[in-house]
């Protein structure tokens, strides 16, 4: 058995598994998140939050499969009785993306839902989450990089039913420099946009998590949609909901009833590790 200090993964997500009694949580492999080929995405499964097992291979690519570097922040949603792997993977002289995979069970194997992948083609994006609002429309919402628009953006846009395509084209939610508690990260003004994460409260409103740089390092900030639906307008809280250098986050219920939120902290590698906050 491992505790979450044995655990050496970025980007927590946690899958409350009801028809197993179980969670089984994903993330970016450590070792190699930022060099070397990744063998894939795996697996680790709990019964009580604290003890874990595996980790079991949930994804490992096929000979051909189009990416073979960077492959971070899988997160699972089960929709339609199946299981859907929203992850990011880059390959050289291509750009970063959001590739959907499926499975019949939340420990996979998963297999590429469609040949390529699901955000625009020529962008650079990064950290694809899956919300479906009130009407039972699927929507991805994204990350377009700093790294190619300096001020990171946060898109969405309506999936197909089948989330085989895009329903419509993408529509910019906002940039990173628009929360009061973010900070760039050079002298050229850039700021970071990561894992954005969508929950509707008890009461109806709609919020996101998502993760940018901080006074204090890596920070995971909120943002409310002044409308209650995906395309906003949002609007950012003045300070980080984390930003003790680590973030990255999602939220999940226990099997009780609690809420938690995921995220790895600290930000440092080889140091990170999965984090739950019990939400009040």
């Amino acid at each position: 058995m491992l505790k979450l200090q044995d655990i050496h993964i970025r980007d927590p997500f946690v899958l409350t598994d009801m028809k197993n009694n179980r969670y089984v949580m994903y993330g970016t492999i450590g070792e190699t998140a930022w060099s070397g080929r990744p063998a894939g995405f795996d697996a680790y499964v709990s019964d009580d939050l604290e003890n874990w097992e595996g980790p079991i291979a949930a994804f490992r690519p096929e000979e051909h499969f189009w990416s073979d570097q960077d492959y971070w922040a899988p997160e699972v949603h089960e929709y339609n009785g199946a299981y859907y792997m929203f992850a990011s993977f880059k390959a050289k002289n291509m750009p970063r993306a959001t590739q959907i995979l499926n499975a019949d069970s939340p420990l996979g194997p998963f297999v590429p839902h469609t040949e390529k992948p699901i955000t625009p083609a020529e962008w650079e994006c990064l950290d694809g989450t899956m919300y479906v609002d009130s009407d039972q429309q699927p929507w991805l919402v994204f990350c377009r990089e700093w790294l190619e628009v300096r001020d990171g953006q946060i898109w969405a846009a309506p999936l197909t039913s089948d989330l085989k395509a895009l329903q419509a084209e993408p529509t910019m939610l906002f940039r990173a420099s628009e929360a009061p508690w973010a900070r760039a990260i050079s002298e050229a003004k850039e700021y970071v946009t990561d894992g954005p994460f969508l929950y509707r409260e008890t009461d109806g409103r709609l919020f996101m998590l998502w993760s940018s740089q901080g006074e204090a390092g890596y920070a995971m900030g909120r943002a409310i949609s002044e409308s209650g639906e995906v395309l906003g307008p949002w609007h950012q809280e003045e300070e980080p909901l984390f930003g003790e250098n680590g973030g990255h986050g999602m939220i999940f219920a226990s099997l009780a009833g609690e809420r938690f939120i995921s995220l790895h902290a600290p930000n440092d590698h080889p140091l990170e590790r999965p984090v739950f906050l019990l939400m009040r």
